[in-house]
């Protein structure tokens, strides 16, 4: 099949129809350092599942943006029915913040436990324990980057079979990621993830530009030259560290359009933007949806 730019610009007026199924807590005794009992201290994920006809296997856990202060529906519920509409699990997280008086690393303590409760969770969701994803906007593209560079196997001791499962997700979407804690990061993340005076061992310890791996996971990035948010070179630096330790990626920077947009207008029944057929180019390369968008559709 030939990837045309009319094909890639006719994700248009999609009808976004999966339902979520009810959330469930990553920790059902409550989360490690939880602080209280608010449903603001018990993470929790929320399965958006395609329908059987399209279903691929896949599933991607989706971490929405908010500067660690809060979780914008668009980048979470959004993006979770666009995933499912394309035969894709979407598997929102509600992780805990820095608004609410967490710090690192009780952020990555929930995405670590989301990849693994969702690989628990493949027989009932029908996915394949190795395509399973992560996805983050802006700071919670900056979960998702700490994730793909700091997971780990499990622990095949634990009590818990949960954490036997590895953390590791076998791709990454960042969407206008902040990736930096240092001179080019969004301050108002780096505050809530790290507090105000944060020791500078942490700092270096997540500038995940500086903790790529070859054992990072192939990973689709985008951004906007507009972007007055987060700036461009946070998603430049990540990929730069994923060439030089030869991981698979693709890149791409568009002229227009500012932080925090998410898929755009699709989902008030306008054009969807060009980044998302972009994805799904290459997800179909990662083998994670089965087919593209027609153009005679």
């Amino acid at each position: 099949m030939l990837r045309t730019t009319s094909a890639l610009l006719l994700l248009v007026s999609v009808t976004l129809q999966a339902a979520p199924l009810d959330p469930i807590p990553l920790w059902p005794q409550g989360a490690p350092g939880a602080l209280g009992t608010a449903d603001t201290d018990i993470p929790t994920l929320t399965a958006f599942l395609p329908s059987p006809e399209k279903a691929t296997g896949a599933a991607i856990v989706v971490c929405p943006g908010g500067g660690y202060g809060g979780l914008a529906d668009h980048e979470g519920a959004g993006y979770a029915e666009w995933l499912a509409e394309h035969g894709v699990a979407g598997i929102v997280l509600k992780y805990r913040l820095g608004s609410k008086g967490y710090r690192h690393p009780a952020m990555l303590n929930d995405a670590a436990r989301a990849v693994r409760l969702t690989r628990t969770h493949a027989a009932d969701w029908k996915i394949d324990v190795k395509r399973v994803g992560i996805m983050g906007s802006s700071a919670g593209g900056h979960l998702a980057s700490t994730l793909m560079t700091h997971f780990d196997a499990g622990n095949p001791e634990a009590a818990d079979p949960v954490e036997r499962l590895s953390s590791r997700p076998d791709v990454g979407i960042l969407c206008y990621a902040v990736i930096t804690m240092g001179e080019l990061t969004h301050q108002g993340s780096k505050k809530n993830l790290l507090g105000s005076d944060p020791d500078p061992a942490l700092v270096e310890l997540l500038s995940n530009e500086k903790q790529v791996s070859k054992d990072t996971p192939p990973t689709f990035l985008w951004h906007t030259y507009e972007d007055n948010g987060v700036k461009i070179e946070n998603s430049m630096q990540f990929a730069s560290a994923l060439r030089k330790n030869g991981v698979p990626f693709d890149l791409h920077i568009f002229q227009k359009g500012g932080h925090g947009m998410g898929l755009g207008g699709g989902r008030n029944g306008g054009p969807i933007h060009p980044w998302a057929a972009d994805c799904l180019y290459w997800l179909k390369a990662q083998n994670f949806v089965k087919e593209l968008p027609s153009a005679s559709k």
